[in-house]
C-alpha cells in the first residue's frame, strides 16, 4: 500500500496523487508539491489514505510542505504579474501579425516558467514571439495550443439551458462526446442544437448515455415484432426513459395502435435500428464530435 495526498491546481482540474512524504494535511488545505513544471502550489482534494500501489501508473512525486502565508502572497503575486504579461503578449502578438487569439497567462509558483495558452486554426510560427517574451520577462517562455473546449472550461459561460456550463461547474475531466449518443437519445441531429457554446458537441449528452444503453440492449426497435396482451404488433415508438412501447396492432379491419410497459410485451422479432433518416451536414456533425488537446501535464 501506498499513501497518498490527491492535489489540484485549477478550480475543476485533474486530480494528481503525490506522495505526502509524512505532511499530513486536511481536504481544502493548499500545500506545495513538486510537479514537472517545477514547484507549485495546490489545493487538497484528498486528504491522506492508502491506496493499492497497482492503481499508480508512476512513481510519485513529493509534497514539500503544507503552504505558509508566504506562500499563498508569492501565488497571488503570480496571479497579478500574469495579468500584465496577458497585455504584454497580446500587443506582441499583434505587432507580429500572428493568427492566434490569447486565452490565458500562467506562471509556475518558483516562476521558473511563463505559460501563454492560445487557440488557433492551425500550426503558428510563434519564435519571434518567444523571442522578444523571452527578452521582456528573462524566464522560460512556453506557448501552448488548447482546443475550443479548453478554452471554454478556462473562461466560463452558460449553455442553453441557462445554468452554468457542465465544464466549469463539475467536469473535471472532459471525456469525448459522440454523434452516436445523440442518436440513441433520439436528439434532433441538427448541429446547432447539439452543439455548445464551445462549437462542439455538448458535453451533457454523455450523462445519461450508460442509463440510454442499458434500457437500449432491452427494448425493442421501431418495426420490431412484438407479442402484446392484445395480440401481435409491429412498434411505432419507443420511450426509452419511460420503457414505454407504442405498437401497431392489426385487428382484422380496425387498426390498434396502444402504449405498453415493456414488462407486458415480448419480442418475437428485432429489427436493426435505423440511424436518423433527417437531411443533416454529416460533415459538420463530424467537426462537432472532433476531439482536442489536453493541457494537464502536472
Amino acid at each position: 500500500m501506498q499513501e497518498i495526498i490527491g492535489v489540484r491546481f485549477k478550480k475543476l482540474g485533474k486530480i494528481y496523487f503525490f506522495d505526502p512524504d509524512g505532511i499530513k494535511v486536511q481536504k481544502g488545505k493548499n500545500v506545495i508539491v513538486e510537479t514537472a513544471r517545477g514547484l507549485e502550489l495546490g489545493e487538497v482534494a484528498v486528504a491522506n489514505k492508502e491506496i493499492s500501489e497497482d492503481k499508480l501508473v508512476a512513481a510519485l512525486k513529493k509534497a514539500i510542505r503544507i503552504a505558509t502565508p508566504e506562500d499563498e502572497k508569492i501565488y497571488h503575486e503570480n496571479e497579478k504579474k500574469a495579468v500584465e504579461a496577458y497585455k504584454v503578449c497580446e500587443e506582441k502578438i499583434a505587432k507580429h501579425g500572428l493568427d492566434m487569439k490569447l486565452i490565458d497567462v500562467e506562471y509556475t509558483f518558483d516562476s521558473t516558467k511563463l505559460l501563454f495558452y492560445f487557440t488557433a486554426d492551425g500550426r503558428i510560427d510563434f519564435r519571434e514571439l518567444v523571442k522578444d517574451l523571452a527578452a521582456i520577462y528573462k524566464t522560460r517562455i512556453e506557448l501552448r495550443q488548447i482546443g475550443v473546449r479548453d478554452e471554454v472550461k478556462m473562461l466560463g459561460g452558460y449553455g442553453q439551458c441557462g445554468r452554468e456550463l457542465c465544464c466549469c461547474n463539475h467536469l473535471s475531466d472532459l471525456n469525448p462526446v459522440s454523434i452516436k449518443m445523440a442518436k440513441e437519445q433520439g436528439l434532433s441531429l441538427n448541429p446547432t442544437k447539439i452543439s455548445g457554446v464551445c462549437g462542439r458537441l455538448m458535453c451533457c449528452l454523455k450523462h445519461e448515455q450508460e442509463v440510454y444503453e442499458e434500457k437500449l440492449k432491452r427494448l425493442p426497435n421501431v418495426g420490431a415484432l412484438v407479442k402484446t396482451p392484445d395480440g401481435k404488433g409491429t412498434v411505432e415508438n419507443v420511450e426509452t426513459l419511460k420503457e414505454i412501447v407504442r405498437v401497431r396492432i392489426n385487428d382484422k379491419e380496425d387498426v390498434i395502435r396502444k402504449n405498453y410497459e415493456l414488462k407486458d410485451i415480448e419480442i418475437l422479432r428485432n429489427t436493426r435500428k435505423k440511424d436518423n433518416d433527417e437531411d443533416v451536414n454529416m460533415a459538420e456533425l463530424k467537426e462537432l464530435e472532433e476531439g482536442f488537446k489536453r493541457t494537464d501535464d502536472i
